[in-house]
């Protein structure tokens, strides 16, 4: 028996299990349903040497100096500053909206005149909450918000949760800025980079200790069981701790129903040229059924005289026939997961931990930050 069970090993997985194993000396078993470490960091040189993230473009960036540093123990860095265009009306502008794209879409005097409203209306720096912009009682200021909102903001979402405009929350629109000042970086963390030999080196180092076992295409019901009476792994009662990233509602049967995701289509492609776009990722909020398009040689450097591009088609998440990407964040989603973590609290040795565990939407180091945290106030 072990000391410590992980169920899955994404980032918040395989934190929890290294500190565990490290700092603490315990036994852990790691177990994941997929055959690979990582979860949806995970990543692969394609036949062309291109490091590919499969399950779409994961971009590290953060304010948490040490989040980085305890990273770093792990990979060597590469630094990368990710930028995004946006097709619009025929051309291919940065986002966030700054004031080079206004620059680029609006005639010399009226862009003049928003540059110098948002100046002094805002301050150099700042990022505008195009909602914010909404409610201003300049007619300019609210011209450029009502643009941002129909040329980048409205079809995107759209495509990207497969909801009516008129049935949007318009407090959504608060996650769109306009940023005061000329900086096309879609980041403005302190700490950004890749790593340099991918994301997988990472977690093949961070699980790499006596302590730890994993299995690997083993989901939760492959070894292990709930019941009323809490937790058994391999038919035996098991009394440690559990730390489960899965779908809380898949660990209770789905008792109460689904918790509704959004998911993607990942569509990859290897084009005979040496680049297919001019950066990382291309949005594309008003054409075609996908959303994006990037493109990983912009990512990790690679010599080939090839390219491998992925387009992403959102779709709804099925159960068990794709992957659960984005929580739909909704008043009823949100009571139907109270429900089970109602359910869950009767376990003393059970820890929710990460994105499908708890329904929110993480980035890495969001994640790694929680993971951290957990470890420290939860398990030290």
């Amino acid at each position: 028996m072990y000391d410590y069970i992980v169920v899955g090993c994404g980032f918040a997985g395989a934190v929890i299990a290294e500190r565990i194993a490290t700092q603490l000396d315990k036994t852990v078993l790691v177990m994941d349903r997929r055959g690979h470490l990582g979860g949806n960091c995970y990543d692969y040189r394609d036949d062309n040497g291109i490091i590919v993230h499969k399950y779409g473009p994961h971009l590290f960036h953060t304010e948490n100096r040490d989040v980085f540093d305890y990273l770093t123990n792990f990979t060597h860095w590469q630094a990368y500053q990710h930028k995004v265009l946006a097709s619009i009306d025929g051309q291919k502008v940065p986002i966030p909206f700054n004031f080079n794209t206004i620059d680029m879409l609006f005639p010399a005097d009226k862009a003049k005149t928003l540059r110098d409203k948002l100046t002094t209306g805002y301050g150099e720096g700042a990022k505008v909450p195009i909602l914010e912009l909404k409610r201003s009682d300049d007619a300019d200021m609210q011209e450029l918000a009502d643009y941002v909102y129909n040329k980048v903001f409205v079809n995107y979402t759209a495509k990207q949760w497969g909801m009516k405009p008129e049935d949007m929350d318009g407090a959504v629109t608060a996650r769109v800025p306009v940023f005061v000042g000329r900086d096309d970086r879609y980041f403005n963390d302190t700490y950004q980079a890749v790593p340099k030999y991918g994301y997988s080196e990472i977690f093949g180092r961070m699980l790499e200790h006596n302590n730890i076992r994993i299995m690997l295409n083993t989901a939760f019901r492959d070894v292990m069981n709930i019941t009323e009476d809490g937790f058994t792994l391999f038919g035996s009662e098991f009394t440690g701790k559990v730390i489960y990233t899965g779908s809380i509602d898949e660990l209770f049967g789905y008792r109460f129903g689904d918790l509704p995701y959004r998911s993607v289509d990942m569509r990859f492609e290897t084009l005979d040229m040496e680049y297919f776009q001019d950066t990382g990722t291309v949005n594309y909020p008003n054409e075609h059924e996908y959303t994006r398009i990037t493109e990983f040689k912009r990512i990790h450097p690679a010599v080939t005289d090839k390219t491998t591009i992925l387009k992403e088609y959102p779709m709804p998440h099925q159960r068990d026939k794709n992957i659960p990407y984005y929580p739909v964040f909704t008043e009823e989603n949100r009571k139907r997961y109270d429900e089970y973590v109602g359910l869950a609290e009767k376990y003393k040795n059970l820890i929710l931990l990460g994105r499908l565990a708890e329904y929110k939407y993480y980035d890495m180091d969001d994640i790694v930050e929680r993971a951290l945290e957990v470890f420290d106030t939860e398990i030290r």
